[in-house]
């Protein structure tokens, strides 16, 4: 398989803009220095998934579109896969996690994909996803070991520098990107190669963040605590993400549960923006000083995609 290149991100930016607007920058004040806010949770599905999504399957040869892919996801890459599929025609089976959030399910359902479950902490979703596409001769799509995925995700980086050089500013200094498997990180380095990038995960899923500084890949271990952000537990990061952020000199940082409802509460009173844990974690870093916060940092607000009860219980905190 070919490797993600600059190059690609830069055609996936053509092929996103000519379906989907760019998502808001939003400036922000914060300690006395201007920052940005990349609004990724008001894509279309709440989520930047949708970018790699549709940069895979609209590369898909025609032949290959008849049986459809398969996907692996706790919910918003799933909501990608099946947003692109139902687009272009085609079958979408996404194996998910029976815990996943009621809304992520319901949402990748409406959008006409079917779906399996599995239990995380027993079964091996690769191995399912794996297991089925070849039982239908589908094409499966990870949602970061994929060259044309982490080049999709990579559009989001090509929109942040067209933004802020349409308001006379330079190309963004530095770059605080949730992290997951990478993709989005991985691609945003590759489309601003003079950015700072530096990753934000849950304490004890900061896989990434560990790999980075150890040089190479660290899985998360097996007693990783209970994290809200289902977006970012990711066992074990790919080769293809972490060799782009490695040369890179990228590094990561790692936020506290109570730090993620901080900064979904901020993002409500201040940009009328809903956040999902995962979605938080670069404006959580920001919030609790955990990253530097020169003028042109660019913080990724990634998704959105949060039951109503589980939001409801996190904004009521902040009034008591």
């Amino acid at each position: 398989m070919r490797g993600a290149t600059r190059d690609g991100v830069m055609e996936a930016a053509g092929k996103i803009a000519a379906i989907v607007p760019p998502t808001p920058l939003i400036s922000l004040q914060l300690n006395g220095h201007a920052l940005w806010c990349k609004a990724e949770a008001l894509q279309p599905i709440g989520a930047f998934k949708l970018r790699g999504a549709w940069h895979r399957l609209s590369a898909l040869a025609p032949s290959d579109r008849a049986a459809g892919v398969v996907a692996f996801s706790s919910g918003n890459h799933a909501q990608g896969i099946a947003w692109a599929a139902q687009r272009l025609g085609m079958p979408a089976l996404i194996v998910m996690p029976a815990d996943a959030p009621a809304k992520k399910l319901a949402a990748t359902r409406a959008l006409g994909a079917e779906i399996v479950t599995y239990d995380r902490h027993l079964e091996s979703r690769e191995e399912i996803a794996a297991r089925i596409a070849t039982e239908r001769g589908a094409v499966l799509v990870p949602s970061f070991d994929d060259p044309w995925v982490v080049e999709g995700q990579g559009s989001t980086g090509v929109e942040i520098a067209a933004q802020l050089a349409e308001r006379g500013h330079p190309g963004p200094a530095r770059i605080i990107i949730p992290c997951g498997g990478g993709g989005l990180a991985a691609g945003i380095a590759l489309a601003c190669p003079d950015a700072e990038i530096i990753v934000v995960e849950p304490e004890g899923w900061d896989d990434m963040a560990r790999s980075l500084a150890a040089g190479q890949i660290v899985p998360v271990g097996p007693d990783a605590p209970h994290t809200a952000c289902d977006a970012l537990q990711t066992r074990q990061v790919a080769p293809i993400t972490f060799d782009v952020l490695k040369a890179r000199g990228a590094r990561g940082v790692a936020v506290s549960e109570a730090e993620v409802e901080t900064a979904i509460r901020f993002a409500f009173d201040q940009f009328r923006i809903v956040l999902e844990p995962g979605g938080a974690v670069a404006l959580a870093a920001a919030l609790a000083a955990k990253i530097p916060l020169g003028d042109g940092t660019v913080l990724v607000l990634s998704g959105g995609n949060i039951d109503a009860q589980a939001y409801a219980r996190i904004i009521a905190k902040g009034a008591d």
